[in-house]
């Protein structure tokens, strides 16, 4: 299993307040999807539209937060993501208490939080490469995993039972009060992060600089197959998410807590595999990792087609998403530190906001397509299909021996660095282009 060792007090606390957080969001566990089915009626179009408004427009607004978070003190801006996803969330248990709830109010929470994911998401990225070394990166990823599967096997059942005895809205209030304990957490760290010495040398951000990730990924040969297999892939299985929860609370008659259990059980699967990424890299490489996790886990969803009611119905759920879920808890953390060894310091923030924003606008435009789909053939067919389509998406994974370039070669020229365009523009005219 995983090498064990310390890797300091600090990232301690950050550790900490991910683990906080993300068992507030398995509490959570599609809580807006139970509150627009069981509270506000809504139909599978609806909450397919719930999930596919609120990741598109949070992404779209996220576009520019990427850049402005490179020019800036991460910690700060994590805390300040915290205090808006902890704020945003309050506001549905107060409007249920009032009877003012409303499906368009729902949507602009998640837009808000959505927004706020992707925010934080980038920051804690580029603070997590500033606070651990190199050769450590896998360790911390994998423990970050190791969490977020662990409280995903405790999150849903317990947040299920909160939904069966009070409702689905008290397990809002309990994901909005773990990004405040998140957000002090953090605080906790301690010290006074030094603003990044490429905003020292080019504090404002220019226009052109938007879309600097996308540039960067696109133009990288071992980055740009491994971006199209994870966006199409995370897209194809987010898309039948919530027609897999009418299915099975609507259709199927399945209770919140067998819901809640069908997919905590399997998140067992999960922990096993983040624990088990490092000692495989070690045997392996990370490229023969990369392509037989990305292969195995495309090949589980299209079993989710065949689910029936009872419990064999249960007892497949659980096989088809622990086998999923086990081929995740590996490749999930050696991608996020393959990225993070290839990505240059000066430009981590605005990459993964990339990456982040593409996967959410491709799981908000999959989700939608794929509401449509259901509402003319049914969730089943619906889910078959993308079940189907996942079945290609290895072929985007890199093959061959140079598939996947070295972790230590040196990163694609794109756009110059902060400090590489101001000292270009304090050279004299012409200087620049000799210096070339």
């Amino acid at each position: 299993m995983g090498e064990r060792r310390s890797l300091g007090w600090r990232f301690g606390w950050l550790w900490g307040a991910y683990a906080v957080s993300t068992l507030g969001t398995w509490l959570a566990f599609d809580a807006f999807r139970l509150i627009a089915i069981l509270v506000l009626g809504a139909g599978v179009a609806q909450v397919s539209l719930l999930t596919a408004v609120g990741l598109a427009v949070g992404a779209v607004a996220a576009v520019p937060l990427g850049p402005w978070v490179e020019f800036r003190r991460k910690r700060p801006v994590m805390i300040a993501m915290d205090l808006v996803r902890c704020g945003a969330l309050l506001t549905v248990p107060a409007a249920y208490a009032l009877d003012l709830l409303t499906f368009g109010q729902l949507m602009a929470v998640s837009v808000v939080v959505g927004a706020a994911d992707i925010t934080f998401g980038a920051a804690s990225g580029a603070y997590l490469k500033e606070l651990v070394p190199k050769k450590d990166l896998l360790v911390a990823n994998g423990r970050f995993e190791a969490t977020m599967w662990t409280t995903s096997v405790v999150g849903p059942p317990l947040g299920g039972a909160a939904v069966g005895l009070f409702g689905p809205v008290l397990t809002v209030i309990a994901d909005a009060v773990s990004f405040l304990l998140s957000a002090l957490g953090i605080r906790a760290i301690g010290g006074k992060d030094p603003l990044p010495a490429h905003a020292r040398a080019a504090p404002r951000m220019r226009r052109g600089e938007l879309l600097d990730g996308w540039r960067f990924i696109l133009s990288d040969r071992a980055l740009r197959p491994l971006f199209l297999n994870a966006v199409l892939n995370n897209g194809l299985i987010m898309a039948a998410s919530p027609l897999l929860a009418v299915l099975l609370l609507g259709d199927l008659g399945f209770a919140p807590w067998q819901y809640g259990l069908a997919f905590a059980v399997p998140c067992v699967g999960g922990l096993i595999g983040s624990r088990l990424a490092q000692p495989l890299v070690t045997r392996f490489g990370q490229r023969r990792v990369l392509l037989t996790a990305g292969t195995l886990r495309a090949c589980w969803p299209v079993g989710l087609a065949f689910v029936g009611p009872g419990v064999p119905g249960l007892v497949l759920v659980m096989a088809v998403e622990f086998g999923l879920i086990l081929s995740c808890g590996v490749f999930n953390p050696v991608l996020a530190t393959y990225r993070l060894e290839r990505i240059p310091q000066d430009r981590v923030a605005r990459i993964l906001s990339a990456w982040s924003v593409s996967s959410k606008a491709t799981i908000a435009a999959l989700t939608g397509v794929w509401g449509l789909l259901a509402a003319v053939t049914g969730p089943r067919p619906a889910i078959a299909a993308a079940g189907v389509l996942l079945l290609a998406t290895p072929l985007f994974l890199p093959r061959g021996e140079h598939g996947l370039a070295p972790s230590t070669s040196p990163p694609p020229p794109l756009s110059p660095s902060p400090e590489e365009r101001v000292q270009d523009e304090r050279a004299p005219e012409g200087a620049t282009e000799s210096q070339a």
